[in-house]
């Protein structure tokens, strides 16, 4: 496969092991697209309950195994970046991302329709969606411009302020290292509205954690209720990082969005 440059993909097909030259490309496949300060290793558990189909997933644009030396990008190159892949791939995959993975994946089915046969979107951080009852573009992503800052700033508002101090080294320094990335990535979602999520013609389902914040879940609310035909799926149970906690739930989020692609079995 001749993915796009500078990107490192994980290529699982049904069964186990990885693909080469010799395994069959078609059939059924799954794209996973990580969120912010993530990469394509959080969804390990996620894949080892979807055995039955080929899962396809990366470390976007910027993060561990993808940084490289070119400048970070936006959300728009990362949608590039999934649109790259999914011509690679071929067919109608279907593509879930997490959090910010879902916007790119929403992003890349608006502009690519005919290439992705359902999304499904997990909390995607759309703050320029007129949610009732606050206002818009209210407050920012980004608590700093310094890289460091941001990461950890982040990550303490994300994870916890214990998860960061708990940190080894090695392991603080790895994520810092996706300091401009992260930022880059923010102030694309702080700027313009990026699309018009009801635009949306692709079959798709909105997931969300029973005990995520108020921003995540009138969000969630919101695209249920306004992008045509949606479904919803709640994992009563989870926060926003579902994917990590309850990865049998999030694989059957990863399911609810291959029926809608009409895939038997599912």
């Amino acid at each position: 496969m001749s993915y796009p440059a500078g990107l490192f993909v994980i290529d699982r097909p049904a069964g186990s092991g990885y693909l080469d030259d010799e395994t069959p490309t078609d059939g059924r496949v799954v794209v996973l697209v990580h969120g912010t300060l993530d990469r394509a290793n959080s969804f390990r558990r996620t894949m080892r309950r979807l055995e039955d189909v080929r899962v396809v997933t990366y470390d976007r644009r910027g993060y561990q195994e993808s940084r490289g030396t070119d400048p970070p990008v936006g959300i728009e190159g990362h949608i590039e970046d999934l649109l790259g892949i999914l011509h690679e791939i071929g067919g109608r995959p279907v593509v879930v991302g997490h959090s910010l993975g879902a916007v790119v994946a929403i992003g890349a089915a608006l502009a690519e329709p005919d290439h992705v046969a359902a999304i499904g979107a997990f909390e995607p951080p759309m703050r320029w969606i007129p949610v009732e009852g606050r206002q818009s573009r209210q407050g920012s992503f980004l608590a700093s411009d310094d890289p460091d800052r941001a990461v950890e700033a982040f990550f303490r508002g994300r994870v916890g302020d214990a998860a960061w101090d708990r940190l080894e080294p090695a392991a603080k320094a790895d994520r810092l290292a996706d300091g401009p990335a992260l930022i880059a990535e923010l102030a694309s979602l702080n700027g313009p509205a990026l699309f018009d999520v009801t635009k949306l013609d692709v079959p798709v389902v909105f997931g969300g954690g029973g005990a995520s914040d108020e921003f995540h879940k009138e969000n969630v609310a919101w695209l249920a209720t306004h992008v045509p035909g949606a479904q919803r799926f709640v994992i009563e149970e989870a926060g926003h990082g579902a994917h990590l906690t309850h990865p049998d739930a999030f694989a059957g989020f990863v399911r609810a969005a291959m029926a809608l692609a009409g895939w038997a079995d599912t």
